[in-house]
């Protein structure tokens, strides 16, 4: 395994289409918008997305939903313990290592040296952190959505021996009808060699975005309602390159368009002097 070459940038343009992106459980499950009018992805939605194609790559990840567990374990604190070096140092109590627990996790799980993590469960006495490499912003749609709602009623009952269908049941569902989406996030060197993300780590995470929407479908996201567009990726030779990121991201330049009805309605380029020309990937 060969160590991190340098800092990594990137950016990804995610088309939705018919789709609710991410539900604000907080607003009845409508798409998430800020105050302005534009849609909004949390970045905790991109990370489980990511964890998602990590698995789906072959990786163990440690953070699993129920319907995606691969290992047999229900809860977190059965994954950690199900490790037995890292259970083994843990049973140490005060006297365990918390350095070497957490370089455990960091080898045994890849969502761990990528992302981090907080191991503090009831009745250990050993909790320690790990801070990960790979950040990611939450993402903001490129124009203001609009939100269509649909009402939605049952037709059956729930419970045997109902002398009709609950069919006066009501319910809503929501969606944006088109809009673009920007991801952007990086990976650091220095937090990346405290953890072990290493190159090839760094490919894994290039191919889980390239993909980041396969095997996600759902009601509120049918299959090919949200793609990956166009992706950037800036691998440079420095730990600490000259261009920061907050520059590489100004380097974008696109047209405003009011209502746009597919990808390419905005006309997105990238330039800046001094930095490193990033890969980019075409998918439509």
């Amino acid at each position: 395994m060969s160590e991190l070459k340098g800092k990594i940038d990137f950016t990804l343009f995610v088309s939705v289409t018919n789709a609710n992106p991410n539900g604000d459980p907080l607003n009845g499950n409508r798409p998430r918008i800020n105050l302005d009018g534009y849609g909004e992805i949390s970045d905790v939605c991109i990370k489980r997305k990511i964890r998602n194609r990590f698995q789906d790559l072959g990786q163990r990840v440690f953070v699993q939903p129920d319907d995606r567990a691969d290992d047999g374990y229900s809860s977190l604190k059965e994954r950690a313990e199900g490790c037995e070096e890292l259970k083994k140092e843990i049973s140490k109590k005060k006297k365990a290592d918390r350095d070497l627990c957490a370089r455990i996790a960091c080898r045994e799980w890849i969502d761990v040296r990528s992302f981090g993590q907080v191991f503090a469960f009831k009745g250990d006495d050993v909790s320690f952190g790990v801070r990960g490499p790979v950040s990611v912003h939450q993402a903001v749609s490129l124009s203001p959505v609009d939100i269509i709602s649909m009402q939605i009623t049952k037709s059956v009952n729930s419970e045997a021996g109902k002398e009709s269908k609950a069919s006066d049941t009501m319910g809503t569902k929501h969606r944006i009808g088109f809009a673009v989406y920007k991801v952007m996030g990086s990976v650091n060197v220095q937090l990346a060699e405290k953890t072990g993300f290493t190159q090839e780590d760094a490919e894994v995470l290039k191919e889980s975005l390239k993909t980041l929407f396969e095997n996600d479908a759902s009601s509120a996201r049918p299959d090919g309602s949200m793609e990956v567009c166009r992706m950037y990726w800036w691998q440079h030779n420095e730990k600490t390159p000259a261009v920061s990121s907050g520059k590489i991201q100004r380097g974008f330049h696109m047209n405003d368009v009011s209502r746009p009805s597919k990808f390419e309605d905005y006309n997105i380029s990238w330039e800046l002097d001094g930095c490193v020309e990033p890969e980019v990937f075409d998918f439509v």
